[in-house]
């Protein structure tokens, strides 16, 4: 008969992994996710690197825990504002909103799961994390459209390019420097949404009411 864990037993074992991809989430967003190793992610969580071993038998492995972390949460966080949104249009500038905003918040480790080159079995994670950003956002486009507030267009293209100017608008090389103040992020922020709505095809006055009423997080949320 095979060995079973005890519920105590299995509940600190799942602490202990929980420990470590916290510790390897702290690094990748204070360093970036080349930081990201066995041995520095074991003196993070206070536990000798043959720990981490057991756990986590190499560094993708690893990495692979951060950015499903991630995905998971950011995911989760978008669904949660657009569904909360009143209309199609304000569950789309909703997404693209909370999406902006918390990566401007943890600009790094937004760059980290989102681009930052590592390595080709990283950037087949990452990879899968934005297919799953442009789906969500693809889902949102449809719905418009098919409710008649977007013109027609490819939703899928144009949720790509959404991803792409979230990426190179706010955390990529490309990016203005971090914003100084909760007023300058609040505007980038916004200066993104409008962008984005402005590009699926809503006209100006409209794109910019559907922004004034896309609120910003609250700092906790993130």
């Amino acid at each position: 008969m095979p060995y079973r864990h005890t519920e105590k037993v299995a509940r600190r074992l799942a602490e202990r992994q929980a420990a470590i991809v916290a510790a390897a989430h702290a690094l990748a967003g204070d360093v970036g996710m080349a930081a990201v190793q066995i041995a520095p992610v074991a003196a993070r969580a206070g536990i000798a690197a043959g720990t981490v071993y057991r756990y986590f038998p190499s560094k993708t492995e690893l990495v692979a825990a951060v950015v499903a972390a991630v995905s998971a949460r950011e995911l989760a966080a978008l669904r949660a504002a657009a569904d909360a949104a009143p209309g199609p249009l304000s569950a789309l500038a909703a997404a693209v909103t909370i999406l902006a905003a918390r990566a401007l918040r943890q600009r790094r480790l937004a760059w980290a799961v989102l681009a930052e080159p590592v390595d080709a079995d990283i950037d087949a994670l990452r990879l899968a994390f934005r297919k799953a950003l442009a789906g969500e956002l693809e889902a949102r486009l449809a719905t418009a459209m098919r409710a008649g507030h977007l013109p027609e267009q490819d939703v899928r293209v144009s949720a790509a390019a959404l991803v792409g100017a979230l990426v190179e608008g706010l955390v990529g090389p490309l990016a203005p420097e971090a914003a100084a103040s909760a007023s300058s992020a609040r505007e980038a922020v916004q200066a993104l949404t409008l962008f984005a709505l402005r590009a699926v095809g809503i006209v100006d006055a409209r794109a910019r009411g559907l922004v004034v009423q896309s609120a910003m997080p609250a700092p906790d949320d993130a």
